[in-house]
This record gives C-alpha cells, sequence and structure tokens, in this order.
C-alpha cells in the first residue's frame, strides 16, 4: 500500500483517487472546494495551491504526487496562477520537509508546435505558439529538472462521457478540411485514469520509469474521417469539404510507442471503440422509435 496524494480532484483526478484506494492505497485528494460530506474511500484536504498559506495545513509524508490541475480558464493569468505559482508553492511546500516523493505531471500535447501533420513523440521539439502552451512546456522541464525521478505524462485530446464535442459537431453538417488532411489525436478519460494507475503500478513494482510519455491512443485520424464515421452512424448528412487553411496550429500525429512498450494497453484503442460507446445508446433510442411508429 502507498500513501499517494492527487493534487486536482477533477473528473480524472476523482477517478484516479477512487481506482487507486479500491486498489488499497491510502489516497488523500485535493481540491479547493471538495464536497462537505464524502462517501467516498479516500479522504479529501481543502487547499488552494496558489495561495502558500493555503497549503499550512498539507501533509508532506506522501510517497507518490499526482499533478491533474487545468486552468481556470485559457488566459495567460489562469495558466500562470497553475503552472508557475501553484506548481511553486507546492514544490516549496514539499522541500521544506525534504520531501523526494515523484511526481507524475499531467501535461498536454498542446506543448507541440508542429503544424503540417509531422508525426510526433517524447522527444520532439516542444515549442508552441501560443503564451499558454508555454506555461505548461516551462512547468514540465521544471519538474523534471527538480527531480529525475518525476515524470510527465502529455494526454491528447480527452473524450467520454460529459465531453462530447465532436458528436454535437457532427449532427451539425460540419464544414471539414478534406485535403490535405488535419490529423487529430484523442484518449478516452478512461484510459487517462488507467494510464496513470498502470504508471504507478509500474514504479511501485520497481520499474524505471521514463521522465516523459505521449498518451494517446493508436489512431491519430484525420477529422474528415472521423466525421464521416460518426455522421453515417448518426445518420446524419456528411461532412462537407471546406477550404484548405494555411493557419492550423494543430495538426500532427502523436505516437504512443514509448508507453505501449512499458506495457500498456489501451482500453479504446481508437475512436471507434470509444465514440460507438457513446453514440449507442442515441442509435438503440432512434431504432426503439421506428418500431413503435412502424407496429401503429
Amino acid at each position: 500500500m502507498a500513501k499517494v496524494l492527487i493534487v486536482g480532484c477533477g473528473a480524472i483526478g476523482y477517478e484516479l483517487a477512487n481506482t487507486l484506494a479500491e486498489a488499497g492505497h491510502d489516497v488523500t485528494g485535493l481540491k479547493r472546494n471538495p464536497p462537505p460530506v464524502s462517501q467516498e474511500k479516500f479522504k479529501f484536504v481543502s487547499a488552494d495551491i496558489t495561495s502558500p498559506t493555503g497549503l499550512e495545513a498539507l501533509g508532506t509524508d506522501f510517497e507518490y504526487i499526482f499533478f491533474i490541475v487545468s486552468a481556470d480558464s485559457r488566459n495567460e493569468n489562469s495558466y500562470h496562477d497553475i503552472y508557475e505559482t501553484g506548481i511553486n508553492n507546492l514544490l516549496n511546500r514539499f522541500a521544506q520537509a525534504s520531501s523526494q516523493a515523484p511526481w507524475i505531471f499531467v501535461s498536454s500535447t498542446s506543448v507541440y508546435g508542429q503544424s503540417e501533420g509531422e508525426w510526433v513523440d517524447e522527444d520532439s521539439a516542444t515549442l508552441p505558439d501560443k503564451s499558454t502552451s508555454l506555461k505548461i512546456v516551462n512547468a514540465e522541464r521544471k519538474l523534471m529538472a527538480h527531480n529525475p525521478a518525476n515524470v510527465v505524462v502529455r494526454y491528447s485530446g480527452i473524450y467520454g462521457p460529459g465531453r462530447e464535442y465532436l458528436l454535437r459537431m457532427a449532427r451539425q453538417s460540419p464544414s471539414i478540411q478534406h485535403n490535405p488532411p488535419y490529423y487529430t489525436n484523442r484518449i478516452h478519460q478512461r484510459d487517462c485514469v488507467a494510464v496513470l494507475a498502470f504508471l504507478l503500478e509500474r514504479r511501485i513494482a520497481g520499474v524505471s520509469l521514463e521522465q516523459c510519455y505521449l498518451a494517446s491512443d493508436d489512431d491519430p485520424a484525420s477529422l474528415w474521417e472521423v466525421m464521416t464515421w460518426m455522421t453515417e452512424k448518426l445518420h446524419c448528412n456528411p461532412p462537407i469539404a471546406k477550404i484548405t487553411e494555411d493557419d492550423s496550429d494543430m495538426n500532427k500525429r502523436c505516437r504512443n510507442d514509448k508507453l505501449k512498450e512499458l506495457g500498456y494497453s489501451f482500453l479504446y484503442p481508437s475512436y471507434k471503440e470509444g465514440y460507438l460507446e457513446l453514440i449507442q445508446p442515441a442509435i438503440q433510442h432512434c431504432d426503439s422509435l421506428r418500431s413503435l411508429f412502424c407496429s401503429q
């Protein structure tokens, strides 16, 4: 059993806390506004990482630390609060106690600036144009330099229940770049949780981890391919090919070789498995309505 701190208990952090607690670990979830009463198998602690005094009551005897915090908004100040002020406050808090607990830091593939459909991996250049993404790059570098045992996990676009933007787009006859292809990368939120639990298990088992893993499924498909498949499944109008734009800033293909070589097997290896699970209830509902009207 390990004593684990999860900084940030949003959707992914909360599910990870439950997963690790059910596996027998002693888990504490740090959240700015935790629920007043919790029936979970893990503990909550209320703290604001952007305030040094807000961390005074936080224990420092954790063996492993996860950082799964998102900025409140997309502006630079919010990213500064989390990825500079917040991380510095936490590092200072644990340094005061001489804690060497390794971190697993959740990052994003937005750190890559490649935009012409290139393949990227953990060793690819991280030179994004956006200042907010640069904040994440700097946080990655700081944590990797602070402790060689710290690990960065770069997620691509997260989808799953409650994260159904592409499905909503598919229902609106979207105008999509067709040629040259505009590549997209994604990971199901269940895989997000499973990857983090897997990395902790590997570390506890004594396996040497790399400092960075790119976490994205096996199929960096073009948005045209994804939308065409979705509209067929939803019985919607197909996408419309639009004029190619030259200002794409997120067109890349993500490799996950390093994570799979470590032994991870994706629960949802492509968008089809993940989105079909989300689409199926709607399809069944439509089939039920058709059966009802046809029988009358």
